[in-house]
């Protein structure tokens, strides 16, 4: 075992090596020249800055849904945490790792034209390398490629936000990727066109509320009588729990890290005439998002906002490596069921949430008409 961490730390240190030769051969491409030769020169120095600090999901830092001014320099801090992590009600562990303490990770805001610029801490309490990899980042992997940092130190990172959209961002370290990112190393950062949410046709799409729903899936050990095993370190886990990720079987598919943990007294709240944009990410497998007594009433699939949003959508799709978004406006008060609708990854699993609403009842929209009776 510990042979093969040693292996796995020389193969990450070695990759982080061969991006680090690559960067001037990289940043001297021709389609690079090309790039820069179609974009005015930023003075970097001359733009403002903003530091944001950030929040846990499924709560989103205050923003501004259209930009004021200019492009500017978003300053963000985020700090990896090794972290022990309940899953259920049983009591099953699964040695995290994460982004600022959560799984998901925080939900960046930025608008369209920003530069996000990161401050990426490793403290000297981990046992690993780790690294981000941005998908709405251009170059150097997602920024993996210059973000690698061991334990004890800490990097900066700045890059343009030139896609419009949600993005998932995620742990990408060499030779480890799939470890990390089932372990809850993953989040979302959201880009928004500088003129707000629109539905592609001039109509403004505001919203009252904003949520970040992070779906993840875990692949937790069991020993020879089929119970979930657990781990002194994280360390100890790795061999089991590959084994186990090679499966392709999760053992639980969870909302926000953990089964129930957006139900109950953590449920959304809402209010009937609120509309409410849910950012729904799944960093390694498909999705498929449904509000059960409810719609999207605009919903960008792959979460991209230069595409229009599809309509009255019933459940919608989000491929594995992507977030989402639905706008919906609350019309009737009560409990609605926020559900992947692969109904055995909701309801088996763990991947559902509740959504809780106030309001007055609309029997226009429902009523009962003869209540359940012996005939």
């Amino acid at each position: 075992m510990a042979n093969h961490l040693q292996m796995t730390r020389r193969t990450m240190m070695a990759g982080a090596a061969i991006a680090g030769a690559l960067a001037p051969v990289v940043s001297g491409s021709p389609a690079q020249a090309r790039e820069a030769a179609s974009n005015k020169p930023v003075d970097i120095a001359s733009l403002p800055r903003v530091k944001v600090d950030l929040v846990k999901p499924p709560f989103v830092h205050a923003h501004t849904q259209k930009a004021e001014g200019g492009p500017k320099i978003v300053e963000f801090t985020m700090t990896i945490e090794e972290k022990k992590i309940i899953l259920d009600d049983q009591g099953t562990e699964v040695h995290a790792m994460t982004f600022d303490g959560s799984v998901p990770g925080p939900l960046m805001v930025v608008h369209q034209g920003d530069y996000v610029e990161l401050t990426l801490i490793n403290p000297p309490t981990s046992s690993m390398p780790h690294n981000i990899d941005f998908h709405s980042a251009t170059g150097a992997l997602g920024g993996a490629g210059l973000t690698l940092v061991n334990p004890g130190e800490q990097t900066v990172l700045r890059w343009k936000a030139t896609k419009a959209g949600v993005f998932v961002y995620h742990c990408a370290p060499p030779g480890m990727v799939p470890w990390h990112v089932t372990a809850g190393m993953n989040g979302a950062i959201m880009v928004l066109p500088r003129e707000g949410l629109t539905d592609g046709k001039g109509k403004e799409l505001p919203y009252d509320r904003v949520y970040y729903v992070g779906e993840q899936d875990f692949y937790v050990p069991r020993d020879e009588k089929g119970d979930y095993k657990k781990y002194e370190t994280i360390n100890d886990s790795y061999f089991d729990t590959v084994q186990t990720m090679r499966t392709l079987v999760p053992s639980h598919i969870v909302f926000n890290g953990a089964v129930g943990a957006l139900t109950g007294d953590n449920a959304l709240k809402a209010a009937v005439g609120e509309t409410v944009l849910i950012i729904h990410s799944q960093a390694n497998r498909d999705t498929r998002p449904h509000l059960i007594g409810g719609h999207g009433d605009y919903v960008w699939g792959t979460g991209k906002f230069r595409n229009p949003p599809d309509l009255d959508q019933e459940t919608w799709f989000i491929p594995g490596g992507t977030a989402g978004a639905a706008l919906y406006t609350f019309e009737q008060p009560g409990i609605y069921a926020y559900v992947n609708h692969n109904l055995i990854e909701a309801f088996e699993l763990g991947a559902a949430a509740h959504f809780t609403v106030t309001g007055d009842w609309n029997d226009d929209l429902m009523t009962t008409v003869v209540a359940p009776s012996a005939s």
